[in-house]
């Protein structure tokens, strides 16, 4: 999309002054290096500030309160219209509130929250259940307090998250910004930022933060040139220049008056996007997203800027881009839903047994109802029926007090239990010093608590290139100028620009090539050395780059420092410098280079910024010998289309034979072109520029037509190679990865041979693959293409079968492995079709698959290519703004914080600095948390299900009645405390295997991919395991004390402890790594539940009062306590004992080899845990 900036149109009359800068006496002095603040360089002295009131009169600025009423109704539903300097009270106001509750909506607004979770609505109705008097079982307040504790805790944490959200909002609201006063001129008086309203005209200090979405309208440079950090908006650290329009930067330093009418578009999320029309002393001036400046930017290396606000509070993009990641679920928690429908199956299935079970009893001795103590049919004192409704109803009843009874099969507590463990686990990642990124000084981010068990089940990768792979540090390494190769670069001595008594040098030196700085050097002499200095003039010219002065501790250095929002226009700008053409001042209507040491102008007529559509940038400038040129550089496949081939047919062709001599040494390129225009042309193009820049509606598709037409007859200058090294350890990071099964996908944009090369590089492709390459500019010739591969596909599985065909070329076609290979036009095609159908047979078949030339969309449905077809878990791993749809797609985003800004770690699941982590991510910690949250979530299963099976072997022996031997504080606390700390503990500090041996046999990372650690068939293991366990608890006492005198109370203590105690131990049995912390949860839960037992029998009021000190007593409840233990244990052990020394998986060969060689020695680089083991 074109830029809207200032057109200065080149009609200089006979007296107009030198294009030349101004000397450099002139030069404001250099600012010091970072930290400090730099300002960038200039050739004017800075002008001073016309609003302050002290400098100025109390003159009326122009009043245009005459037409505001008509002009704001001017418009459609696609537009508004803002008066500038005049408030507008019906349009939304400036202040912002991110807080969710208010005092009054806070309970029930957070109680709707939490009961959106089906498991609170199951059991706030089995709550409400045991408040009839008719089904209790419980007493009402016991029932009441787990969900209480759940909700409350929960509560808590709602209500201090949003306390910070109020602070935050009201210390944002109060601050205090300078606002015009309406009807004066440079009277600007502070006024908070929540009662600024659209319309008003407010002026930002430097380091200041904006309020709101403003339009510059004057800067403290005389050019209207101001730069703003937008760190708080996308996260990019690096400066963007935003412009003020000439007309109104030369009125506001006149006369400082405030009036006209601004059009602009409807409030949007599109933070690089604006249209408007400012209508000004009657005429129309188009602005543009260079125009814009947005709430939460802060104004840099700028004293002051002045604007109208066009967007505030709730309306401004910062907050309309606020919404965040869309939420996602890990397949465990996904999984997890299908145990508890098991769960709920087996509840009622326990209920209705007891229910029916209690009908036929009632049924069998119908006529001893009246004598018996809980069903005598009639009250003698009253006549009236009691305590009994029927046998229908009975049984109904019965039912409820069942499902009272049973609830805690479906464990209340898991879901804390599994925020906690994720917290733990979040916390120990970003504690690991192996994903620490020491340049860049960046902790690995957590930013999903809930899929961190999604990082051990990744079977596909897709991975971008350029600064994920790449380090995204572009070095420009060798150029084809005119059909001539110049590759050889020597010398890195670098260029420096002399001004004054100082030395001004690029911050950054290139190797240059003797025989191109030789021709340069004789640029007046030969035409050939001409049209060099025209392509390195190209370079720094066609670009939005802002060069800054940089003080260094002599004070005769200085460097210059390009800033610039793309590392390639950097890369090429350091390389014209190297040359000798140096940028060294940009504003609003023009740039000055130093060429060779003689400094010369060159107005900006007109800017066609970079798009994906056009895939090119040209800029439109007028040259000191009053020329009128057109610079254009992008893709070779762009700028070939629009070149003047009649003429240059042959430097075409040696420049596409350069061009794949560079793309396949893995090197970055694009083609530069140039046009001299005509004055008719350019008074035409400046015609339909206007018009189109003027359009509120449609002007992007407009100003891409207008460019469209002008970049047309294109010579070629040549073409550029810039390397983007790989990162540090990406190929062996890669390697690991596919050791572990996992199929790695690299999505770029770069050209085929480009992204081929790099893909050798990183080890992804290797020689003795069979590489299927797709690459069609039509849909029948993808289909072909689609097919044959398909077949070549099948020829080599079949061939790797035994007895197909003869041994030689089966064993050969054993170890064929197929690499992809897909352009973005086929994929056009292919995608949103019914090829794409075709396209994924083929690509599951190939162990390798590289896309290139795709646009950030195109990332995204290849992404969902897979994820739609296929239970594999999916991760994309991207560092830019175009990686954003593909990392938002996938099951798990990883963001790297690389050098195109952190719109990726933004809108990721997980945050690290360099690709390489993802091994151990992965392969360890990815490990670990699926490892640990599959175990504890089946535990929390089997633990639960044990207690509640006890209770229900009970019922059989008590005429169906549900009355309870353990006490009903006992049963609440079974799921709450005795048992839950644990094996949230182990859940957090297990290792089932060390890092090193994790890292050294990537093959270990399948269980999860497997799901071996949680399935259906280890449920049902779970519950046999409970099934037997249960019947071991409850029947060893029972005919221990069938002859006995003992009351069910003491009874009851004992089948309340012994669960307990033997969950514990199974527990126990699986822990692999003990230390300090796990020893004294295990055994400390065994102590507190003992502890428990004493307080509540000490409670007269209760019932079983001394119940625990009575049994306790006697030597046969040791010894029931010890033979429950070991005979609930038998089957556990048999069957670990047998599966590890006769079936052993992989990590359990893996645990014996650390036991029993070194591998198990710990990497210096692990996670200490001092006094944990």
């Amino acid at each position: 999309m074109a830029s809207e900036r200032p057109l200065l149109v080149s009609t200089t009359p006979d007296d107009a002054p030198s294009p030349h800068p101004p000397a450099a006496s002139q030069l404001p002095p250099a600012q010091p290096e970072p930290p400090l603040r730099a300002d960038r360089l200039a050739f004017s002295v800075e002008v001073p500030d016309p609003f302050l009131p002290s400098r100025r009169g109390d003159a009326p600025a122009e009043d245009p309160s005459a037409s505001s009423q008509r002009e704001r109704e001017v418009g459609d539903d696609d537009s508004r219209g803002v008066v500038v300097g005049q408030p507008s009270p019906e349009l939304a106001g400036n202040a912002i509130r991110t807080a969710k509750y208010s005092v009054l909506t806070f309970l029930p607004r957070n109680l709707f929250e939490q009961f959106r979770r089906l498991s609170y609505v199951y059991f706030l109705a089995i709550t409400v259940l045991n408040q009839l008097p008719q089904v209790a079982v419980f007493g009402r307040g016991a029932s009441v307090l787990p969900l209480a504790f759940v909700l409350f805790v929960t509560a808590v944490k709602d209500a201090y998250e949003d306390f910070r959200r109020h602070r935050s909002d009201r210390q944002e609201n109060n601050r205090l910004a300078s606002v015009l006063a309406p009807g004066t001129a440079g009277d600007f008086q502070p006024k908070r930022w929540k009662h600024i309203r659209v319309g008003d005209v407010v002026r930002v200090a430097s380091n200041e933060t904006l309020p709101a979405d403003m339009v510059l309208l004057a800067t403290s440079d005389p050019t209207g040139v101001a730069h703003v950090q937008t760190v708080n908006l996308d996260g990019e650290t690096n400066l963007k220049t935003r412009y003020a329009k000439q007309e109104t930067q030369v009125r506001f330093s006149q006369n400082g008056g405030v009036g006209g009418i601004l059009h602009c578009e409807r409030p949007n999320r599109n933070i690089y996007g604006f249209q408007a029309n400012l209508d000004i002393d009657g005429k129309r001036v188009s602005l543009g997203p260079s125009n814009i400046v947005l709430r939460g930017c802060e104004l840099k290396n700028t004293t002051w800027a002045i604007g109208v606000v066009v967007y505030a509070g709730k309306e401004t993009k910062v907050m309309l881009n606020s919404s965040g990641a869309p939420s996602k679920r890990s397949r465990l928690e996904t999984q997890l839903n299908r145990e508890t429908v098991i769960l709920s199956i087996m509840l009622i299935g326990m209920c209705t047994t007891a229910s029916v079970l209690a009908g036929i009893w009632l049924l069998n001795h119908k006529g001893d109802l009246e004598f018996t103590q809980f069903f005598r049919e009639k009250d003698y004192t009253t006549g009236k029926n009691y305590n009994y409704y029927g046998v229908g109803m009975q049984i109904f009843i019965t039912f409820l007090m069942a499902v009272i009874v049973y609830q805690v099969i479906i464990p209340i507590s898991l879901y804390i239990s599994m925020e906690l463990v994720r917290l733990g686990q979040a916390y120990f990642m970003g504690a690991d010093k192996d994903l620490y990124d020491e340049p860049s000084r960046s902790k690995f981010q957590c930013r999903a608590l809930n899929i961190n068990e999604d990082l051990g089940q990744i079977r596909y990768v897709f991975s971008d290139k350029t600064g994920t792979l790449t380090e995204n540090k572009m070095v420009f390494q060798c150029a084809s100028i005119r059909g001539v190769d110049y590759s050889s670069g020597k010398d890195t001595d670098g260029y420096s620009v002399v001004v004054g008594d100082q030395l001004w040098t690029p911050k950054m030196a290139v190797k240059t090539d003797p025989q191109l700085v030789k021709l340069l050097r004789d640029s007046g002499k030969y035409e050939e050395a001409k049209l060099v200095l025209e392509f390195f003039l190209a370079l720094a010219a066609c670009n939005t780059i802002v060069p800054l002065v940089l003080d260094t501790r002599d004070y005769t250095q200085k460097l210059i420092d390009y800033q610039g929002e793309s590392p390639d226009e950097q890369a090429l700008a350091y390389a014209a410098a190297s040359y000798g053409i140096v940028l060294v001042e940009r504003t609003s209507g023009y740039i000055v280079i130093d060429v060779l040491g003689d400094r010369q102008r060159f107005d900006i007529l007109g800017l066609h910024e970079f798009d994906s559509d056009r895939k090119r940038m040209s800029v439109i400038v007028s040259c000191p010998d009053r020329t009128i040129k057109l610079y254009v550089k992008g893709a070779d496949s762009s700028i070939f289309g629009i070149t003047n081939k009649s003429s240059d047919l042959d430097i075409v062709r040696a420049t596409e034979a350069h061009l794949h001599k560079y793309s396949s040494l893995g090197l970055r390129t694009l083609v530069v072109g140039m046009r001299e225009l005509s004055q008719s042309e350019f008074e035409d193009w400046q015609l339909a520029y206007e018009n189109a820049s003027t359009a509120v509606l449609g002007r992007g598709s407009l100003l891409r037509s207008v460019a469209t037409n002008i970049e047309c007859n294109i010579h070629i200058l040549g073409a550029t190679g810039i390397e983007d090294k790989l990162q540090v350890g990406v190929p062996e990071a890669i390697e690991s990865l596919r050791q572990a099964d996992m199929k790695v996908w690299i999505l770029t944009g770069d050209k085929q041979e480009t992204a081929i090369s790099i893909g050798y590089s990183c080890k992804l492709l290797t020689n003795d693959m069979t590489q299927i390459v797709i690459n069609n500019n039509s849909k029948e010739s993808c289909q072909r293409s689609l097919v044959e591969a398909l077949a070549t596909t099948k020829k080599l599985r079949a061939a790797s079968s035994i007895g197909t065909l003869n041994p030689m070329l089966a064993s050969e076609a054993s170890n064929t492995t197929i690499a992809l290979i897909v352009d973005g036009n086929s994929l056009v095609y292919i995608l949103e079709t019914e090829l794409q159908e075709e396209l994924f047979k083929l690509a599951t078949e190939c162990s390798v698959v590289l896309c290139c030339r795709v646009a950030p969309l195109q990332k995204a449905g290849i992404v969902a290519l897979i994820k739609n077809r296929t239970d594999d878990m999916t991760l994309a791993i991207g560092d830019g703004a175009n990686d954003v749809s593909m990392i938002q797609m996938a099951d798990v985003g990883v963001g790297i914080s690389g050098q195109e800004g952190r719109q990726a770690v933004m809108a990721s699941d997980f945050a690290m600095g360099q690709f390489r982590f993802l091994v151990p991510l992965l392969l360890v910690h990815g490990h670990w948390n699926y490892q640990r949250m599959s175990y504890m979530i089946l535990y929390n299963f089997y633990k639960n299900a044990t207690f509640v099976l006890v209770l229900f072997w009970y019922v059989l022996y008590t005429a169906f009645t549900l009355t309870t031997a353990i006490t009903e504080w006992s049963s609440l606390l079974y799921t709450v405390l005795y048992t839950s700390l644990p094996t949230i503990v182990v859940g957090i500090l297990d290792k089932d295997l060390s890092k090193s041996t994790l890292l050294a046999y990537p093959k270990l990372y399948g269980s999860g991919q497997r799901d071996e650690k949680y399935n259906v068939n280890l449920f049902v293991l779970n519950m046999l395991e409970a099934l037997w366990q249960s019947l071991v608890v409850f029947y060893l006492p029972y005919f221990a004390y069938r002859r006995s005198t003992i009351d069910m109370s003491s009874l009851g203590d004992l089948w309340a402890l012994a669960p307990v105690i033997v969950v514990n131990m199974q527990l126990a049995m699986d822990i692999v790594r003990w230390n300090w912390i796990i020893h004294a949860f295990v055994w400390g839960t065994i102590a507190a539940t003992t502890i428990c037992l004493f307080v509540i029998d000490s409670i007269w009021i209760l019932p079983g009062y001394g119940a625990i000190f009575h049994i306790m007593g006697t030597g046969l409840f040791w010894l029931l306590l010890l033979i429950i233990v070991v005979t609930a244990m038998v089957p556990h052990f048999v069957i670990k004992a047998f599966s590890e020394h006769f079936r052993p998986n992989d990590i359990q060969i893996a645990r014996e080899m650390e036991k029993f060689t070194n591998v198990n020695q710990v990497n210096r680089s692990e996670i200490p845990m001092e006094g944990f083991s």
